[in-house]
């Protein structure tokens, strides 16, 4: 399954950072990001809950860049 979602970010250096670190998430099977259009496209690993990863992408985002934001 993929889905997008909206980002917030400053700048592009810190949108590769973000994601390096969607893509490391369990249960993410691939993840990029697009500082132009402010979007995270993510394509889940069979099976799992979409939510749950999200929120694992996002604190693993957070931890990168402390200033961004994945709206879930």
């Amino acid at each position: 399954m993929k889905k997008s979602y909206k980002i917030d970010v400053d700048c592009a250096a810190c949108a590769d950072k973000m994601e390096v670190a969607a893509a490391k998430t369990p249960g993410v099977k691939s993840a990029s990001v697009n500082f132009m259009t402010l979007k995270m496209n993510v394509e889940f690993e069979d099976g799992q809950d979409a939510k749950a990863v999200m929120q694992a992408v996002r604190d693993n985002c957070k931890k990168v860049e402390e200033d961004c934001e994945v709206y879930i």
